[in-house]
């Protein structure tokens, strides 16, 4: 029975988010299921990271295209958390007496889960996001939480002031209490962001979201955090300063997957000590034929090159065919790339084939006619299960999704900026 065992801190991950800034990467997958580094999924970062600081008991809130992210996490198998007390709980929203509610911004998300933490009596609950790449010790932040007698604790990071206006930011004394927090200021007067995660001790938190449960779209940066401040509750903001990347565009989701092979990565997924958990499928051992070349890239278990892969990130049981050459991409897992073909700067996404001489990232940038501001950073996108026809051609800010035909690429050439997009499969 839940709630047998009282539980200092537990932990929520908000993992509901379309994230539609990922244009068709994401069209039939929640953002935190999005593979990353080849073996990955985002989602893995946060749970590792909750049980490398010994947290066991985590509600994981999904929403949006929840199917993939329930079967990964399944029963917590692969993250420790397949506990008879506590472990991993997915959390949809559900159908209540009166009426059916969707989950309207992080705290109403929350707030309609009251009941689930409310089981294991916490002391302390610490709010995640579901979609950032980093490694943290939620221990050492719980430490500082208690240290400072804190009601609320908000991991925050310094990040460059020309960018401050896209976070929430944070103004402090020099005991690292919390003066003021403004939300997307115009003119940050700070350069210390919230990185979306907080610690709350049990009855602040509940006492705002109760307050607050009456907004139409209740969240912890406009709401719940200013609900608190103003009723001049002890916050406080934990400094971090390892890496922490939010991969919500597709130019920093391509960033971040490029940045693990470089010489000396920034982000070492390897470390002995903070190890990276996964639910991965046991698959066959890679082949790399003898004529291949691979350079400074990540190859998943599965996989078959037989041609070129540079400076790339390959996920598992991936076709690379003869003559092929694919350089500074990332290929997710089950994609079937033929001969002859010439791939530069593209995210492929799972279950796709590329048809033989194809050529993807050719030519002068041009905007996107779709969306500019998502299809930008000079890159190809193609969703997932896409098929691309032999002997095509794609510029760049391109974006193709679905079984595509010779007939839908004008005298063989998507042209940069343009899109394919099959009815039924989003943007």
């Amino acid at each position: 029975m839940i709630g047998l065992i009282r539980k200092e801190m537990i932990a929520m991950l908000l993992a509901g988010g379309q994230g539609s800034r990922l244009g068709v990467l994401t069209s039939s997958v929640a953002k935190p299921a999005v593979a990353f580094g080849g073996k990955y999924r985002i989602i893995d970062f946060p749970l590792s990271n909750c049980i490398n600081s010994g947290i066991d008991t985590v509600g994981v809130l999904t929403q949006y295209q929840p199917l993939r992210l329930n079967t990964h996490i399944g029963i917590g198998i692969p993250w420790d958390l397949d506990r008879n007390n506590g472990g991993v709980t997915v959390l949809p929203p559900y159908e209540k007496s009166s009426n059916s509610e969707w989950y309207t911004g992080t705290a109403n998300a929350i707030y309609q889960n009251l009941t689930y933490m409310e089981s294991y009596h916490p002391e302390y609950v610490l709010i995640l996001s579901g979609d950032h790449i980093y490694k943290m010790d939620y221990e050492v932040m719980l430490d500082f939480h208690k240290e400072n007698n804190a009601d609320v604790t908000i991991a925050a990071m310094p990040v460059p002031l020309e960018e401050a206006s896209r976070f929430g930011i944070v103004i402090t004394d020099e005991e690292k209490r919390i003066t003021e927090f403004e939300e997307k200021p115009e003119k940050p007067r700070s350069n210390l962001a919230s990185m979306g995660i907080y610690i709350f001790s049990w009855k602040v938190l509940k006492d705002a979201l109760i307050a607050m449960s009456e907004q139409s779209s209740c969240d912890f940066g406009k709401h719940i955090i200013p609900y608190c401040h103003e009723r001049n509750q002890r916050l406080f903001a934990y400094e971090y300063n390892g890496y922490w990347k939010d991969v919500g565009t597709l130019g920093s989701y391509w960033e971040a997957n490029m940045e693990l092979i470089d010489l000396i990565p920034e982000f070492n997924l390897y470390e002995e000590f903070w190890k990276i958990y996964t639910n991965s499928d046991i698959i066959s051992p890679q082949y790399i034929s003898g004529e291949s070349v691979i350079d400074r890239s990540i190859i998943g278990e599965g996989s078959e090159i037989y041609g070129e892969v540079r400076g790339s990130v390959v996920g598992a049981g991936v076709t690379i065919g003869k003559g092929s050459v694919v350089r500074d991409s990332i290929i997710m897992k089950d994609t079937v790339i033929g001969d002859n073909v010439i791939i530069d700067k593209s995210i492929i996404a799972e279950c796709c084939t590329i048809g033989d001489n194809c050529q993807l990232g050719i030519g002068e940038e041009a905007p996107n006619k779709l969306n500019s501001s998502i299809y930008s950073f000079g890159l190809v996108t193609v969703g997932e299960n896409s098929v691309i026809p032999a002997g095509v051609k794609v510029g760049k800010n391109t974006a193709i999704s679905g079984e595509t035909q010779e007939s839908d690429y004008p005298d063989g050439v998507l042209a940069s900026g343009e899109y394919i997009i099959k009815a039924g499969d989003g943007v």
